[in-house]
């Protein structure tokens, strides 16, 4: 056998290196390229917005604010219970409901309801919302975001599936004038 024919040991870990460095690149690329064509998979942005049901007119008592649970609606399979999005829902009077994200307009904490004060307060930086989601005090600098809803058969339900945030596409029920 030939010198240029024969290969040395050097030459196999050097092919077998090549070899492995490949496998290893093609298995992270995968999630890669899925996670950077996920939105031309998704089509247009809010393709995925959709109503879904937060509970019965009557879960809600006239003059309350409760905690519900809906169920995010742009999910995977691997999602579980974290599809499960909590918000706040405020029934004013008749077919009068605000639904409120859970989450503070400051940063993202989450906040609770103390019925006794008939504020929202935020554990994290002392952020205060009246009952109507207006900023009352603290670091935030505006009220909680609030998810666009509509009454139908006895349920209410919201438009869903991205956080409500502010900006040129804020969520704003346009059948339901701000409360002062």
């Amino acid at each position: 056998m030939s010198n240029e024919t024969q290969m040395t040991r050097r030459g196999l870990f050097t092919k077998l290196g090549i070899l492995f460095n490949g496998l290893v690149a093609a298995a992270l690329a995968v999630p890669i390229m899925q996670f950077l064509f996920s939105s031309v998979r998704l089509g247009r942005a809010g393709a995925y917005l959709s109503w879904v049901p937060v509970g019965r007119v009557a879960d809600f008592p006239e003059g309350e604010t409760r905690l519900a649970t809906f169920r995010n609606p742009y999910v995977t399979p691997s999602d579980g219970e974290t599809a499960k999005t909590a918000c706040w829902v405020r029934h004013v009077e008749g077919d009068q409901f605000q639904v409120f994200a859970v989450n503070c307009a400051h940063l993202g904490c989450p906040v609770r309801w103390f019925p006794q004060s008939g504020l929202f307060m935020c554990p994290c930086h002392g952020g205060a919302y009246y009952r109507d989601g207006s900023r009352a005090s603290g670091p935030p600098e505006r009220g909680l975001f609030e998810y666009p809803i509509k009454v139908q058969d006895g349920v209410v339900t919201i438009s869903a599936g991205e956080l409500p945030t502010p900006g040129p596409n804020a969520s704003v029920n346009p059948e339901r004038p701000p409360c002062a």
